[in-house]
């Protein structure tokens, strides 16, 4: 396999601007685990609803573990060829997160236990409604995807998010507990082609302006 590659960091404006969806990668690229740790990081310090993280990350790196996940992401041919797919999940009982997260601060003098308690109030009330548990495992998983497709074109390696897979099989074939939903598949490698040309509304398309 080929040598990870190293790129100097770039400006948030150039990152935002060359992060594309590439569908072609060089498949004698490798990424080493401590390069996948650091990206993985970085993705995880994307914000959360109540800072419960309600993410989880399958890293499926290796040609063997890839072609496992070939035919449930329905044989594209960038799942084998990339150096490796990252599975975002979402966490379906972040709730299950409230101790972990707000116990250090407690411990620290940061928070009152009244306040922790207050705010873990406030947690297990919303997660009585199943709709909000999806919507919030979906809309913060993808938060800590975005971050991490900017963290790894930070680092020079190219991206793609992908929807198009079998969640249920890709359950089955990796394991996956039920506390937890796949949200979308991202390769990360070289690229070995310019991404496809793509083109993005007019502004006004997208915005509504309401100043009083």
């Amino acid at each position: 396999m080929g040598n990870a590659i190293h790129t100097p960091a770039k400006d948030f404006f150039t990152v935002i601007n060359e992060r594309q969806s590439t569908r072609k990668y060089d498949p004698n690229v490798s990424i080493s685990k401590e390069e996948l740790r650091e990206i993985i990081e970085l993705a995880g310090k994307a914000p959360s609803a109540w800072n419960l993280q309600h993410w989880h990350f399958v890293i499926i790196h290796g040609k063997e573990a890839q072609q496992r996940l070939y035919p449930i992401a329905y044989h594209q041919q960038q799942i084998v060829d990339a150096s490796a797919v990252i599975a975002v999940l979402g966490d379906l009982e972040a709730n299950r997160n409230t101790d972990a997260v707000y116990d250090p601060l407690v411990n620290e003098g940061v928070m009152s236990t009244e306040i922790k308690e207050r705010i873990a109030q406030q947690i297990e009330a919303a997660y009585k409604n199943k709709e909000y548990v999806r919507d919030a495992a979906f809309s913060n998983a993808s938060l800590a995807a975005m971050q991490l497709m900017l963290a790894a074109t930070a680092k020079g390696w190219a991206t793609c998010p992908i929807g198009g897979f079998n969640a249920e099989q890709f359950k089955q074939e990796f394991h996956i507990s039920d506390r937890y939903i796949p949200v979308m598949l991202i390769t990360i490698g070289k690229s070995i082609a310019p991404a496809r040309r793509t083109t993005r509304l007019p502004i006004e398309a997208i915005t509504t302006w309401v100043e009083r």
